[in-house]
């Protein structure tokens, strides 16, 4: 709930999220959030990433869910960073870590490349692209796990090739509900079978474009 007010608070001074009504906010961010770890396995992993947080879903939620796990919550937009920051402090959160940058740069950081158990990554772009710039940090039997709407059927296909190449396999898709709501959402799950060749992601003229 404190989080809860702090976005409220924060949402009237930057845009942090469209939805305003707290019960709405707690069904479609929140609960939506927490609903990841219906990927059971999960629950295993310690080092995650969470790309694209904005106001710092799924990674907050997660956190707080899991008070084990050592989270990177990554947005290119300095605002959003600052909110990340302020509720960190508030609710007092160890091993959560707000980074500014850009996926695509960390991709090529070698302290990022393939380190990671786990990234996350909720309504960001699509699957050919959110594939470039999140598969490179998954480290080898890691996942990489996105929130996804009724399109995913559609972006699995168009993105097969891009998934296959850059070194993942679609293992699972589980479709959540959230409980007295008619909002419904997938968890598309991509484990890491193989190293990222060197050439991911690519320029940014060719990134998130379909391999021919």
């Amino acid at each position: 709930m404190t989080y809860l007010d702090l976005l409220l608070k924060w949402n009237d001074k930057i845009n942090l999220t469209s939805i305003r009504e707290k019960e709405d906010i707690i069904q479609k961010h929140f609960i939506d959030s927490v609903k990841i770890y219906k990927f059971t396995p999960l629950i295993l992993s310690k080092n995650i990433i969470d790309i694209g947080t904005g106001a710092g879903f799924p990674g907050i939620p997660m956190k707080i869910a899991n008070e084990d796990i050592n989270i990177t919550l990554v947005d290119s937009t300095l605002k959003k960073i600052n909110f990340l920051k302020e509720v960190i402090l508030n609710l007092n959160l160890s091993n959560c870590h707000p980074l500014q940058e850009r996926a695509e740069n960390l991709c090529k950081d070698a302290n990022y490349r393939e380190k990671f158990d786990c990234v996350v990554s909720r309504a960001v772009a699509n699957l050919t692209l959110l594939s470039e710039i999140c598969l490179p940090l998954v480290k080898i039997h890691g996942h990489f796990i996105a929130l996804k709407g009724p399109s995913v059927l559609e972006e699995i296909k168009e993105a097969s090739d891009n998934i296959r190449a850059i070194g993942g396999k679609v293992i699972d898709l589980l479709e959540i509900v959230i409980e007295d709501s008619d909002y419904k959402h997938n968890i598309l799950v991509i484990e890491k079978v193989k190293n990222t060749p060197v050439i991911f992601p690519r320029r940014i003229k060719s990134l998130g474009k379909k391999i021919k």
